[in-house]
């Protein structure tokens, strides 16, 4: 079975180029280990292991890709404006803070649940006729030759193999197609379990998402749709995350919560439930071998403490999409080795950049040494003083200087 190209991994990563792809004429087949929820409720979100409790902040530049898409107005309605964002410091004097209307930008981004993304792009994946859809794959071998990339997979007890001129592996951060061709990877595990819920406040959120640097690690909270709804995103330390976890904790947890926050979001009134995630960075030492170019946390998984990884992954795949689009235009191969080299290279600057400033934050604000401390609170003050540095920043969290 032939076909333009295959993306292995149907996370939001893969479902997201897939329409891009699909919007560019191309024929794709999209193979997904984990069988799709089906949806039958209208307001009913399952959770699935690619769609799960978090939330993804999309930043501007993203939110302009889903726009191109034509599903923005679809996704719009679930999610929230970030429109302040306040940095601050436990104890600690330093603080900033960033405004969209003095940034002179309709807003720095928007919240969504990964859950009600996640529902939106599979929706529109099976009413893409170019797009052919194949869940509860397993993936057993992936090989190459001049021409052609194969796979080979389990579907149940059907065997099944596929060819292409392009696969594009975006099968999260333990590949099984980036073992496959022997591609290394770096890991760095922060020794962090990420606690991950919704919680309700007595103050409305006013769409002001705040960063917060505590003794526990560094807590995102962010507004979600209902004015006193909020995301939670709290990194602590492997092997405490069992105190924060099940209702006989939730008293715990939001009074941990309102000890770190004081009176800025109001009272913690409610919370839901809590799920964890183990934080750790791995890198792909190669992101293009032959036909196969790695793709979202198969090639970069990286911290979450600015939300900028899923955000990196779609300006990837939208640069891909124009290397693509390129050869299309020249007739010419698709999977062509030198061409997914160069959108490697062309990639690495932003990614890197990206991916040492998260790694930077964590361990600086990590370290509680006093004269550390000291330092980072007046970096956070002369951020907030020092002029043309907040746009520049700003501009780097939006996307839009990638």
């Amino acid at each position: 079975m032939q076909q333009d190209i295959i993306i292995v991994g149907g996370g939001m990563v893969g479902l997201s180029l897939a329409l891009m792809l699909a919007k560019a004429k191309m024929r794709v087949k999209l193979l997904e280990a984990i069988k799709y929820p089906d949806y039958d409720d209208a307001n009913l979100v399952p959770y699935h292991s690619s769609f799960d409790a978090r939330n993804s902040a999309l930043s501007r530049r993203t939110v302009q890709i889903y726009q191109e898409l034509e599903l923005w107005d679809t996704l719009q309605a679930h999610a929230t404006p970030i429109l302040q964002v306040h940095i601050t410091e436990q104890g600690s004097f330093g603080k900033a803070r960033l405004d969209a209307k003095q940034e002179q930008v309709e807003s720095f981004g928007q919240v969504i649940e990964n859950a009600w993304l996640g529902r939106v792009l599979l929706t529109q994946v099976r009413q893409q006729p170019l797009i052919e859809l194949i869940d509860g794959v397993i993936v057993t071998s992936l090989t190459q030759n001049e021409n052609y990339a194969q796979i080979k997979a389990n579907q149940g007890d059907n065997l099944l193999s596929f060819q292409a001129k392009l696969i594009i592996a975006a099968d999260g951060r333990d590949s099984f197609c980036r073992q496959a061709l022997g591609i290394g990877a770096s890991e760095h595990d922060y020794d962090q379990m990420a606690i991950v819920t919704t919680v309700q406040t007595s103050k409305p959120h006013q769409h002001v998402g705040f960063e917060r640097f505590s003794h526990l690690g560094p807590l995102a909270l962010l507004p979600l749709p209902g004015e006193y709804r909020r995301s939670v995103v709290w990194p602590v330390k492997k092997g405490t995350e069992e105190e924060w976890l099940g209702e006989q904790n939730d008293q715990h947890f939001l009074n941990a919560l309102q000890e770190t926050y004081g009176d800025r979001a109001g009272k913690f009134q409610k919370t839901g439930k809590r799920f964890c995630f183990p934080l750790s960075q791995v890198l792909a030492e190669k992101q293009a071998v032959g036909r196969v170019v790695l793709m979202g946390n198969a090639a970069h998984t990286i911290h979450p403490v600015a939300g900028q990884g899923f955000n990196l992954c779609m300006r990837d795949a939208y640069v891909l999409l124009r290397y693509l689009t390129e050869q299309q235009a020249k007739n010419a191969d698709i999977g062509e080795p030198k061409m997914l080299l160069a959108y490697e290279q062309a990639r690495l600057t932003d990614q890197q950049r990206v991916i040492k400033f998260c790694d930077a934050v964590v361990r600086g604000f990590s370290n509680q040494n006093p004269l550390l401390k000291f330092i980072r609170n007046t970096g956070l003050l002369a951020f907030d003083n020092i002029p043309g540095v907040k746009p520049l920043i700003a501009n780097y969290a939006m996307g839009l200087k990638a």
